[in-house]
Formats: structure tokens, sequence, C-alpha cells
């Protein structure tokens, strides 16, 4: 499966601001049927005030119409940082010529270098082309109609549907093996292998649903109800096996989040992420988890009391074999407590081997 581009967090907050249901979206929508082009900068930064040459202030509160109405003007409009306001009109910006730019047209260069040196938001909507294209930093993002948005969010959620169900038979798998203490390298380098790939797929629905505004409202009940009880798999499979040494979690699980999907399919590699050496890896390999994971699943189970537990037993098996009174022992677990564990344990891997089986 081959995921659309990642975007950065910033650009993704911007694309929110301009979504269906603000005005800055009617505005540009104006502007797009008409097809007078514009080029917009949201942020009057010190930074960008200083490559504005001429243009008039205005300083008034933004408005569809008035939006539409300077646009008609050759120069840039300068939008206040939460762009709720409009600063300047028909102004000229002089960015740095030095700066490189893959643009060929003189408003799209002229964005681009806005962009790159103030590291604003730069809106050039083409008068020929008709497209609405953004510039934030060194990213770049082209908006689509809103049909083919939600066709694509919705070809997504089908995708995330079905990598959904491959990653939970994985889930069940290696919660199988952890409780028959029978875990392989492979198995988890499997399982973090298609976290990786349902969190990617997310992470391009929810780009979706930042472009569509209130017209993504139901792809996100969507999305909500696909990743519940899944979120956080990957993460805490990597906390149950990352070798000391091997750094933070969340850490280990930005780093695979940037790799190529060629990347991620070497079950080696990903373990040698989390730690292990060789090369090849061994993934016949015996491994073992600290249980983070599967007391996760216990119900009213705090994360603190988890932390020590795995602090005290150091690993699933011996949660899993300890007493009552031993459990009883750790700070934060009374009697109660303890045989609420014990039994959920219990559950949990009777659930597990069934569902296994089915």
């Amino acid at each position: 499966m081959k995921s659309g581009p990642k975007v950065d967090k910033r650009l993704l907050r911007c694309i929110k601001m301009l979504a269906p249901g603000t005005q800055l979206h009617e505005g540009l929508e104006s502007i797009l049927r008409a097809r007078t082009g514009a080029l917009i900068v949201v942020g009057d930064s010190e930074a960008v005030m200083k490559l504005v040459d001429g243009g008039f202030r205005i300083d008034s509160e933004l408005h569809p119409s008035s939006l539409y109405e300077l646009a008609k003007m050759d120069g840039a409009i300068i939008l206040s940082q939460d762009a709720s306001r409009i600063i300047y009109a028909n102004a000229h910006l002089t960015p740095d010529p030095l700066i490189p730019s893959t643009e060929t047209g003189t408003r799209h260069r002229t964005a681009e270098r806005v962009a790159i040196q103030t590291g604003e938001l730069v809106i050039a909507i083409s008068q020929r082309r008709n497209v609405i294209t953004l510039y934030q930093g060194q990213s770049k993002y082209i908006l689509r109609d809103l049909g083919v948005v939600l066709a694509k969010a919705n070809q997504a959620l089908q995708t995330l549907e079905k990598y959904r169900k491959v990653l939970e038979q994985a889930l069940t798998n290696l919660s199988a093996v952890e409780f028959q203490d029978l875990v392989t390298a492979y198995d988890v380098a499997v399982v973090i292998q298609r976290a990786q790939m349902v969190a990617r797929i997310v992470d391009e629905v929810e780009t979706y649903i930042c472009e569509l505004g209130e017209e993504g409202r139901l792809v996100e009940l969507q999305l909500d109800e696909l990743v519940l009880d899944i979120e956080d798999e990957g993460l805490l499979v990597i906390r149950d096996y990352a070798q000391e040494g091997a750094g933070k979690a969340e850490k280990i699980w930005e780093q695979l989040g940037t790799w190529s999907a060629e990347e991620l399919l070497d079950h080696g590699q990903v373990m040698r992420a989390l730690g292990y050496a060789g090369t090849p890896v061994n993934l016949d390999q015996p491994v073992t988890p600290r249980g983070y994971r599967i007391l996760s699943k216990i119900p009213r189970l705090p994360l603190p009391v988890i932390e020590n537990l795995v602090q005290r037993f150091q690993r699933l098996q011996r949660i899993l074999e300890a007493t009552v009174e031993e459990l009883d022992d750790v700070e934060g677990i009374g009697e109660v407590r303890a045989r609420a564990i014990k039994d959920g344990l219990h559950r949990l891997r009777e659930q597990v081997l069934l569902e296994r089986h089915l």
C-alpha cells in the first residue's frame, strides 16, 4: 500500500484554517470562481513586513467579499496571523531573489520565496489553472476539489478497515504467544510494521479531514471508530520489546514513521531499530515482553500502577506467575486490585487463545 505524502503538522493547521466553513475559504472560493488569481500572506510578522513595499494599510475585519474585491488588484494581500483581519492590500513583496524556487510563474515563485524566508503561510491562486497552492516554510500543498478529497478519504477509510483487520490478527497472534512465552523477534516486527502502516493511513485520512473542514464530520466519525482500541498498540509493543539503550519508545516510533514502505517491510531492520544486534537479525530468536500492552487491557488499571508492576517483575511471564500476595506488595495495588489483575489476565488469556483458533 502506498500512502500519500506526510503533511507537516504546522501546514496541517494552516489547511484547517482555510477549510470549508471558514471565512477565508469562502473568500478563496469567490476568487477561484472569478478567475482573478491572488497572492495572500497569512501573518503580519516583522519578517513579512520587511518584504512589503508599497500597497495600502487597511487593518479591517476579514470578510469574504472584501478579500474577493481586493484580490482584483495585482499586489499581495497581508492577513493577520489568525487570518481574522486584512492588514495590507495591493502590497509588492520583495523576497530574496537568491532563494532557490522550483516554480515558473511570477506569483508562485514569489509565494514560495516569501514562505521560505519568513516561515509564514503563503497562498497562491493561479489565474490560469484555477488552483490554490499553499506554501509554508519548505512545505508545499495543492488544495484539491472537495469532491476529489471526499472520494480519496472514503477510499482511504476502506483501505484502513482492511489494514485494521490484518493488524488485529497480528496482535491476537502476538498476545497468544506472549501468554505462552513463545514470542520471536519476527512476531514483534510484523506487529510493528502493520501498526505503522495503519498509522500512516490514519495520518492521510486526518489530512483529508482538515481539508474537508465542516464537510468532513462523517469521515472523522468513521475514522474514530476504526482506530478505537488500536491507536497506541504499536507504541506499546515497542515499550515491551525495545532493548535498554535503544532510546525512548516514542522516539523509535517517530523514527519508524520516517521510513519508506520498503524499509518498513524489512523485519530485521525494524528489530535493529529496537536495539537488537546482528546483520541479519535472527528473527527466530526468542524475545520477552515487559507487559505494558497486555496490562493496559485490564480495565481501570492506571498507567503508574502498570509502571510499578513492570519495574517490580521486569517481564510479563513473572507477572502472570505472581501470586495475589506478591501483586499486593507492589505500590498502588491493594488486595482487591491484585485479585482484579489476576482475574483480568486470566480472562484475557482465555479470550486471546479462543480468538486465535476461530
